[in-house]
């Protein structure tokens, strides 16, 4: 059984260094976005102003609408926003005029375990460096509004122990009496240092504040990211942010940020980050990157107004959802496009030979370690018993109603022998069709045949509609996405989780979407299920609310907020070439 030879391909970041980067004014212009439109930063990225957001908003949608998912990973990744960006330059490989939109990453997985997130080989966003790194600043702002709110209730708890009802009338304010043992506003980072996970904030003098308990989670887990998101205008993003809730008081009633004072300034701080990013693929279609919601707790999708804009300006456009198409698709429809009026018309699903090994019964796939040789040599026997997965995935899309092509990422140890039987499998299971890509070697023209095949697949069609309706009790909205979606046959409430949905819908949050939180390496709540499991009980071992944001999210599982270090982290290869200014390593 023969291997498939591909051509070796330099680094990421050695393409996207040798990269002719042209001026972003001129990549804009092709779109129909003037110079007058554009915030520019340097000669090679930009924030489109908001004046022509609202203005494009309001056209009649032009572009045919693409959302790019994937089967269930491996902890390396299979290369969805790879083929993100490569199906958008493939769009341009057949001569149309596409843009993709994805997400900002957060600087703590470039540091520790992924590396870079601009997508890779000849199918990469750039200037990459400054993609994967601080941008313009938006995951600082978030950062900023988010620990300025913290702060805030933290002041208000003090001094309201310090001072009377009638000090506090003398100032305009009415006492919020904030419970400290229901605070659910912690602080947050973008970085990875499990050390704050749980932290004691106030030790010290009395001044210090009062002593309890708190911890930080990573900046893109923040709601205020999660708003950020889903603002469909700078009024949208204020009313959001009023609604957060931080706290409850001692009456069991919610405290908001709107109640502590501090929604406004918060809103000072994201009147820039509002404003979508673009760059550009090495092949020059327009690249929204915009916000970065966490793909556990929140719906990790980019923003609303990015895809607002650019289903206006482009034929195509390509958006991916975090993880597999059991959270981030699910999320995709049931949150993103319930806010933004667009739903798909077809979607991609992302496979590759490694993944389905894996869920085969292969060895276990560890970040930095070497890959065993079940995944680098030919094993169509292996390849076939996880393809249970590829056919789980492609019956949630059908599911929903959505044509679907499965883009099958080339690896050079792949077999042709391999790839035959996942397009087999794949007709079978209902799939439009099914294309080997080789856009990581190729750019645009390894992806033009996948092209193709979305762009055939967007002209069927498409019924895709929310999977549940609101009106349905967060317990009926739980229930039918773990049996419909997961593959479970029935759900299991832990004390903790009774109480809290009881005591979320008493206060009028039960008519909101919901957001599930459990891993991403299974269909299942457990990691270790792999394939496609059935029959299981899923816990919920608790649920939160995100009220801004717009959702409740239950929690099943091992969920981590703030990731930690691996023992050899990303940041190990990484340097700075003194003489020309050029960094090395991150890729």
């Amino acid at each position: 059984m023969s291997v498939i030879k591909q051509k070796p391909v330099p680094s990421d970041i050695a393409i996207a260094q040798a990269a002719k980067i042209r001026p972003i004014v001129e990549v804009a212009d092709g779109y129909g976005i003037p110079e007058s439109a554009l915030e520019t930063f340097g000669s090679d990225k930009a924030k489109v102003r908001l004046e022509f957001v609202n203005e494009a908003a309001s056209r009649p949608k032009r572009a045919k609408y693409v959302d790019v998912t994937a089967i269930t990973p491996t902890p390396l990744g299979e290369g969805k926003t790879t083929t993100t960006v490569g199906l958008a330059q493939g769009f341009g490989a057949i001569g149309k005029k596409a843009a993709c939109a994805i997400r900002q990453p957060s600087m703590g997985p470039t540091f520790g375990i992924k590396g870079g997130a601009a997508g890779g080989g000849y199918s990469q966003i750039v200037p990459m460096e400054d993609f994967n790194l601080h941008l313009t600043g938006d995951n600082h702002a978030v950062q900023a509004a988010h620990n300025l709110a913290a702060a805030a209730l933290d002041a208000r708890m003090y001094h309201e122990s310090r001072w009377s009802d009638a000090y506090f009338e003398k100032l305009d304010l009415r006492k919020l009496h904030v419970d400290s043992y229901a605070v659910q506003w912690r602080r947050v980072m973008d970085m990875n240092d499990r050390v704050l996970r749980n932290v004691m904030v106030g030790l010290g003098d009395l001044d210090d504040g009062p002593l309890r308990q708190s911890g930080f989670d990573i900046a893109v887990a923040s709601e205020v990211m999660a708003i950020l998101a889903l603002a469909t205008s700078l009024k949208d993003l204020r009313e959001r942010l009023g609604r957060i809730v931080m706290a409850r008081d001692t009456s069991g009633k919610p405290v908001t940020a709107e109640d502590l004072g501090v929604a406004g300034a918060m809103a000072v701080l994201l009147k820039d980050a509002i404003q979508p990013n673009i760059l550009q693929t090495l092949e020059e279609q327009l690249a929204f990157v915009h916000a970065g919601p966490f793909a556990n707790i929140a719906h990790g999708n980019s923003s609303v107004l990015a895809d607002l804009v650019a289903s206006r300006v482009a034929d195509y456009v390509v958006t991916e959802s975090g993880f597999g198409s059991d959270m981030g698709f699910e999320k995709f429809v049931d949150i993103k496009c319930r806010t933004s009026g667009m739903y798909p018309d077809a979607a991609v699903l992302v496979a590759t030979v490694r993944a389905l090994k894996m869920h085969g019964g292969g060895p276990k796939v560890t970040p930095g370690k070497p890959l065993a040789a079940a995944y680098t040599s030919p094993d169509v026997e292996l390849l076939r018993k996880g393809l249970s997965n590829l056919e789980a995935h492609l019956g949630i899309l059908r599911s929903f109603g959505v044509p679907a092509v499965v883009a099958i990422n080339a690896f050079p140890t792949d077999s042709q022998a391999e790839w035959d039987l996942i397009r087999e499998a794949a007709s079978k299971a209902g799939a439009v069709d099914a294309v080997v890509t080789h856009n990581f070697a190729e750019g645009g023209e390894g992806a033009a045949d996948l092209a193709r095949a979305v762009a055939k697949a967007a002209e069927l069609p498409s019924k895709v509609q929310p999977f549940y309706s609101l009106d349905l009790s967060v317990k009926e909205k739980i229930e039918r996405i773990a049996t419909g979606v997961y593959g479970a046959s029935r759900v299991e409430y832990s004390a903790e989780a009774e109480k809290a949905i009881e005591a979320w819908s008493a206060l009028g949050y039960d008519k909101l979407p919901v957001c599930m939180a459990k891993t991403q390496y299974s269909l299942s709540h457990d990691p270790a299920l792999k394939g496609a499991p059935k029959g299981f009980v899923f816990p919920v071992n608790d649920l939160r609310l995100a009220a801004g944001a717009g959702f409740v999210y239950p929690l099943s599982g091992e969920i981590t907020t703030m990731p930690g270090l691996p023992s050899k982290p990303g940041y190990l290869g990484m340097d700075i070439d003194v003489e020309t200014g050029r960094v090395t390593g991150l890729s």
